[in-house]
């Protein structure tokens, strides 16, 4: 199956199973199929370079520990992330 085929598949598998997702390219000969779950997100990348279906498939899952912030959070993520 080529790169095309299984990225095609990819989406019609979360559609089916009603799971969000959004597309984004942010870097070149990449695309980035984000998703979105309870918990959790997951950026799921397809590249031209590598050895898999003409290209490689790279998964990151970042976890969410269920924690709720208030809007004070807002002022240490400025704090933290501003340059």
């Amino acid at each position: 199956m080529n790169s095309f085929n299984c990225f095609m598949t990819l989406l019609e598998k979360l559609e089916a199973n009603k799971i969000h997702y959004k597309l984004d390219k942010i870097r070149d000969n990449a695309i980035m199929v984000e998703v979105s779950v309870p918990g959790q997100r997951w950026e799921i990348e397809y590249n031209t370079y590598g050895e898999n279906f003409g290209g490689e498939i790279e998964i990151e899952k970042f976890l969410s520990d269920g924690t709720i912030y208030g809007s004070s959070e807002l002022d240490v993520l400025f704090k933290e992330f501003s340059d």
